[in-house]
């Protein structure tokens, strides 16, 4: 009876060691596995490497770019501009009207593009791109689209975005009215971007970038008036700062598109004023503020969509890891700017309460222009 019982454990030990010995061996083929997926290449230049040849090409690209384009590498009036092309470019695409989506077309035919209403002022950095693309062996849709990632990586509090490759040139211009404008409904803006894929959820992701924007001209007698009191940072103040009371110019002449802002120096869209307020889309702008985290990562997943619209992704390489990681912000706490407090803020959404901000110490905010390049 013992050997049985002997026998009996002995073999219990050696089917248990036989799995550990099979879990082991499976866990080694998925690391050399993975080692292979992984496994960099050096690039020509002797100092980077990538997971893919292709992406090498990029690395002179940046260099150039952050040096020429972005002043060294700062968040400032190119980037604004560059981040804002990359709007410009891919929206140019409907599901019923046509257009190539994220094809480069705003710089291939940018005599017809830039003279469309909506693109009125984009054509100072489409003629600041082209050397940059003359320059290097890169499509214009593709420049466009890693220009904007390098730009935003320069900004503290972005995420660090994608980056596909692989945008053959546009054939064709965009089709005129596809871009959204400041003075547009709500009701035009969600219909404009429901025929290009994207959801009210998404469009306020999207515009998650106006926390480093300023505008030159929706009214062009206040040039480089940014959006927010922080236009170097890219954190939650856009979300509260719309949310602050303004009253609405009802002029159709320079201040067409704007709405008075609290702070002196700060201007608002009339598009975010709307957004910020209307029911469809209120609680989804509110949801930001103070939410760092999910600014970044709604923010990213939405541009990785408009990067690519109208693009075949399976022809396309992923050099995402070519695209800096961006520095972390100052402070990841939202503020109400000082002189003001939250009899100020104009609640909108009926669902949940605007969360409750301390106001910044000092004088009553005032906001200076962005310089231009």
């Amino acid at each position: 009876m013992l050997d049985k019982v002997s026998l009996h454990c002995s073999s219990q030990h050696y089917m248990a060691f036989a799995h550990l010995l099979a879990v082991l061996f499976s866990l080694a083929v998925v690391r050399q596995s993975d080692a292979a997926l992984t496994k960099r290449v050096a690039c020509a230049d002797g100092i980077h490497t990538a997971t893919n040849e292709a992406c090498c090409a990029l690395f002179p690209v940046m260099d150039d770019i952050q040096a020429n384009l972005f002043d060294g590498g700062e968040c400032g009036e190119d980037v604004h501009e560059s981040l804002r092309l990359t709007f410009h470019d891919a929206i140019g695409f409907s599901f019923t009207e046509g257009g190539g989506g994220a094809d480069g077309s705003i710089i291939i035919f940018s005599d017809i593009e830039t003279n469309f209403h909506a693109n009125i002022g984009i054509d100072e950095i489409v003629e600041e791109q082209k050397p940059f693309i003359a320059r290097h062996n890169i499509t214009p849709g593709d420049f466009i689209q890693f220009a904007g990632a390098v730009g935003v990586s320069n900004c503290p509090g972005a995420p660090q975005l994608e980056f596909l490759l692989g945008r053959p040139p546009a054939t064709a211009p965009s089709p005129d009215l596809l871009v959204p404008e400041p003075f547009d409904t709500v009701t035009s803006i969600i219909a404009r971007f429901a025929d290009a894929g994207f959801n009210s959820s998404e469009i306020i992701a999207l515009l998650s970038s106006h926390t480093v924007a300023a505008a030159d001209h929706v009214d062009p007698t206040i040039p480089g008036t940014p959006f927010d009191s922080t236009p170097f940072t890219f954190d939650t103040q856009i979300f509260v700062e719309v949310q602050l009371r303004g009253t609405l110019f009802p002029g159709t002449g320079g201040n067409q598109g704007e709405v008075e802002s609290p702070l002196e120096g700060e201007l608002r869209l009339q598009s975010d004023s709307s957004l910020a307020r209307d029911s469809r889309t209120n609680c989804d702008w509110q949801s930001f503020v103070g939410e760092q985290v999910k600014m970044q990562t709604q923010f990213k997943a939405a541009m990785s969509k408009l990067a690519v619209l109208g693009q075949d992704v399976s022809q396309m390489v992923d050099c995402s890891e070519v695209i800096p990681v961006p520095p972390p912000p100052v402070t990841l706490e939202a503020f109400l700017p000082a002189g003001l407090d939250m009899n100020d803020i104009e609640q909108a959404c009926a669902t949940a309460a605007f969360p409750i901000l301390t106001a910044q110490p000092g004088p009553v905010t005032s906001v200076a222009p962005v310089p231009p390049s």
